[in-house]
């Protein structure tokens, strides 16, 4: 999570907590680094935009990249060396779910790609950040007890939820 992104996260959780000072902010910042990750695990989606670099196996059939939503597949590399583009093919399907075939490469490359949902903490769904505000702030306010989390935080990111039932496949 960008600076910026983490400061206007902090800043909502602020807003809601009613703190004024700026003591507890590092504090602040780290349950909102895990709310959101939490969230992105919860979600099975990269939230804010980012580049990932994934390792797929290099067998000539399609593989899905596990990040999601993809945004731009920027290249295939073995063992540090780009690929020429008539090694690989690349697709984005409808669902925002990348696809690479390699053939003629070592058996593992790396993918180099751009994900996520939203491009900055401001863009991303307001049931998203609020489920992540609510999340860092119980965390705040409960930790001296072992209360579980509000059940709000997960109904507020369900409709954002990506499951994978089966092993998808590209023709």
């Amino acid at each position: 999570m960008e600076e910026a992104d983490r400061a206007a996260a902090v800043a909502a959780v602020k807003d809601l907590l009613r703190v004024g000072s700026t003591a507890e902010d590092g504090l602040l910042g780290a349950l909102v680094g895990e709310a959101f990750d939490l969230a992105e695990r919860f979600t099975g989606q990269v939230l804010i935009e980012r580049v990932v670099n994934e390792r797929i196996a290099a067998d000539g059939n399609w593989r899905r990249v596990t990040a999601t939503p993809v945004r731009a597949i920027s290249g295939v590399s073995a063992q540090g060396v780009a690929l020429s583009a008539d090694a690989f093919a690349v697709d984005i399907d409808g669902d925002g779910d990348g696809w690479v075939r390699v053939s003629g490469a070592p058996r593992v490359v790396s993918v180099a790609l751009t994900a996520g949902l939203a491009g900055a903490w401001d863009e991303l769904p307001s049931a998203i950040q609020g489920g992540i505000v609510r999340l860092a702030a119980f965390r705040f306010d409960a930790r001296d007890g072992g209360e579980a989390a509000p059940a709000a935080v997960s109904a507020l990111w369900r409709p954002y939820r990506r499951l994978r039932l089966i092993e998808g496949r590209q023709a």
